[in-house]
């Protein structure tokens, strides 16, 4: 799912989440959960160097990873990883899917809506 960008000068990030527990209705601006992903951006030369590092406490492990993505001015991807943790929040298991939608420069606020010139999908098997 994307959503429309919000008028605001770049950079900014913003950050929706969606809960089973809140019928997956979306909600901006919440506190960041814990056990997220993290994003790594570097410029060079120009670009911009995106690495996605992977929850720590999430499963599976992920020992064989994409490379780093450089990003031309204008350009977008967009990055799906999926995790279970198993006995976090006083025993319970969660399962989570992440989805970074990352433009280099500013974008249309539509941008995010279409297909993207680059995908990266880690999604895996989580039992």
């Amino acid at each position: 799912m994307s959503f429309i960008l919000p008028a605001r000068a770049v950079p900014f990030a913003q950050e929706i989440e969606m809960t089973e527990a809140d019928g997956f209705e979306p909600r901006e601006g919440l506190t960041r959960p814990p056990y997220r992903s993290e994003v790594r951006l570097k410029p060079v030369d120009g670009s911009l160097q995106v690495e996605l590092i992977a929850a720590a406490w999430g499963v599976p492990r992920r020992h064989r990873r994409p490379p780093t993505v450089r990003l031309a001015r204008g350009e977008w991807l967009r990055w799906h990883i999926n995790y279970r943790f198993a006995g976090m929040n006083g025993g319970a298991t969660t399962y989570r899917l992440d989805t970074l939608n990352l433009a280099h420069g500013a974008v249309p606020a539509d941008t995010f809506l279409g297909e993207p010139p680059r995908f990266i999908d880690e999604r895996a098997h989580i039992w």
